[in-house]
């Protein structure tokens, strides 16, 4: 995927999971959602793997280590190892290390997953900033992270230590709703210091150096649920992408992403992994897609009958290509509530 302004999603004649040799998985949204896996996932997941296709999972996420995920993952009937996953705090870590000397102190606000991650880099993590830490990091620690941790990684950052993030990102699903990440933890320590930390997650490049070294892929997929991690995440790192709908995206999300926002490929669900994409084609003043047909007006208009999501790619094709550069404007909700989406 080159970053060009994306006017439609694409077609693929050839089922995903045999056109990319690994997906590039996010989880939270993706997978599952409050512990529980989504419908469809763990059979989409394993019709996948037996056909060849790497899976790696790829999160954000850094309250837990990477064997305490795959082992997660195996209890929901997706079998899967440590080296299968791939982590924010692990990307965090390493771009710690590549500036401070081994065997430094780094002051952690977070979970587990941070304080495996970067012993796993010769860096021990200590718990005060009264403990002469060569950086401090934060990551996402839960919703029992004690509020005094945040004045903790505040006296060290107030005092000029080096700042990390492992990720920024403002919300997490959770099996009751949408619940604050760990940005809005970043935002309580920006507030009080007015400083800025290095941010090394989904969708700047030190997550995406991670997946790469670890992984080995070649023909990477992401698969996400967020256009401003996952999905800007691949077109940052140049590769393709796939939305499913399970997570925190929704079609008027989706109508008025802007060019890096923009995925390759929309799909309900983790069954678009087992199928090819049906093509969007430009049809007189607007684009056909299934049975649908969409253009843009004043309004989002959308005419024709078959799979919702045919319509979304429609309108998407429509609202992208009006809005160019930017983010489209334009009304669709009437077309959207047609569609049941």
């Amino acid at each position: 995927m080159s970053q060009s302004v994306r006017t439609r999603p694409e077609g693929s004649g050839q089922a995903l999971s045999e056109a990319y040799d690994t997906a590039l998985l996010d989880l939270d949204g993706v997978v599952y959602a409050g512990g529980h896996a989504i419908a469809h996932a763990v059979e989409s997941l394993a019709a996948a793997r037996d056909g060849g296709m790497h899976l790696a999972y790829v999160t954000n996420n850094a309250l837990r280590t990477p064997d305490a995920v795959a082992a997660h993952l195996t209890e929901l009937g997706i079998p899967a190892a440590a080296d299968d996953v791939i982590t924010s705090a692990q990307a965090v870590a390493r771009l710690i290390a590549e500036q401070v000397p081994a065997g430094s102190r780094v002051l952690v606000i977070g979970g587990e997953g941070l304080r495996v991650a970067l012993r796993e880099r010769g860096l021990e993590p200590v718990e005060s900033a009264d403990d002469d830490p060569a950086a401090v990091v934060q990551g996402f620690g839960g919703p029992d992270l004690p509020w005094g941790r945040f004045a903790e990684a505040s006296y060290a950052v107030a005092r000029g230590v080096p700042w990390f993030a492992s990720n920024t990102d403002l919300t997490i699903p959770s099996g009751r709703g949408i619940a604050p990440g760990n940005g809005a933890a970043v935002e309580v320590v920006r507030i009080a210091t007015g400083a800025e930390p290095q941010v090394a997650g989904k969708p700047l490049p030190p997550m995406h150096r991670e997946t790469i070294l670890r992984t080995g892929a070649e023909r990477p997929l992401v698969v996400g649920d967020r256009l401003d991690t996952d999905i800007e995440g691949a077109f940052n790192g140049g590769v393709d992408s796939l939305l499913v709908l399970t997570g925190v995206t929704d079609g008027a999300q989706l109508l008025a992403a802007p060019p890096q926002h923009r995925p390759t490929y929309v799909d309900a669900d983790l069954r678009g992994l087992l199928s090819g994409q049906p093509e969007v084609v430009a049809e007189g003043a607007g684009f056909r897609c299934g049975g649908w047909t969409a253009s843009a007006g004043e309004r989002l208009e959308l005419d024709g009958e078959g799979e919702a999501l045919d319509g979304l790619r429609a309108l998407c094709a429509a609202a992208w290509t009006a809005a160019g550069e930017g983010a489209c404007a334009l009304d669709g909700g009437k077309a959207l509530a047609r569609l049941g989406l």
